[in-house]
């Protein structure tokens, strides 16, 4: 059965957690979930660079000032391009939606935010978007933080997001040993190709994506994509996803409306 809760942990700054999230959140809602992206890198505020509009209150004001409010308040429709609409209508019947809650705040209410108080507030607002969204995905920076501790360790499950290299396997095994130590495990290694060398070395990675060159999700763009965003489904959640790739399916889609 699938998880419904997930804490993607960057084993390193940088290693792509956020584009990871997003990506995977993209592929699940074409396929019919519902999806909440929940930031809990504070300090990077990674998705809130993804959005537009008022981002008011935010993942942190949700922890502190605004513990009282629904999680409702904070959450953002993510969008990923002018071709959504369409390409949700064009590929699959059914899609389901993607809202995010960003973090965006002063260093005041980012050093709140990081509070053992705070840090349980994090976990009660990974319950309440687990009962109402089919998928919940939670950016986490490397681990070393509570709100960090607590997402990992709230999550149904825990993927490593890093990078394809020596320092990306050496890295994961870290954080495998910090997980350990917080009374969790990780669930799947997702390891991220920068170079294009196409493997990882000296370790099993549940899934292996490539680095998708476009700023929104591009996954679903080519064949190798959408295999590679499938297997990471697959790793983290242990979801399968059923996208179409046969003449005329997904990727013919998208390409037919990147073209109009």
């Amino acid at each position: 059965m699938a998880a419904t809760t997930a804490a993607l942990v960057g084993a390193t700054g940088g290693a792509g957690t956020t584009r990871t999230c997003l990506e995977l959140a993209s592929a699940l809602a074409v396929a019919g979930d519902d999806v909440a992206v929940l930031d809990a890198a504070y300090d990077t505020q990674g998705i809130a660079r993804r959005l537009s509009g008022r981002l008011d209150p935010d993942a942190t004001a949700l922890v502190t000032d605004e513990s009282d409010a629904p999680l409702a308040d904070g959450l953002v429709e993510f969008d990923p391009d002018a071709d959504r609409a369409a390409l949700d209508a064009e590929a699959l019947p059914d899609p389901g939606r993607i809202a995010c809650l960003p973090a965006r705040a002063p260093f005041e209410r980012l050093a709140r935010a990081k509070t053992a108080e705070a840090a349980q507030e994090l976990e009660r607002r990974i319950e309440e978007a687990a009962s109402t969204f089919d998928r919940v995905l939670v950016d986490v920076p490397p681990l070393g933080s509570n709100p960090g501790v607590a997402a990992a360790t709230a999550a149904d499950r825990v993927a490593v997001v890093t990078p394809v290299s020596e320092r990306g396997v050496d890295a994961a095994q870290t954080v495998r040993g910090r997980l350990q130590d917080v009374g969790t495990n990780a669930d799947a290694i997702v390891a991220v190709d920068r170079d294009g060398t196409g493997g990882f070395p000296e370790a099993d990675a549940g899934a292996v994506l490539p680095q998708f060159s476009a700023d929104a999700p591009a996954a679903l763009e080519t064949e190798s994509g959408v295999a590679a965003i499938a297997g990471a489904a697959d790793a983290v959640l242990d979801r399968r996803l059923d996208l179409p790739l046969a003449e005329g399916g997904l990727v013919d889609r998208v390409a037919s409306l990147r073209e109009n």
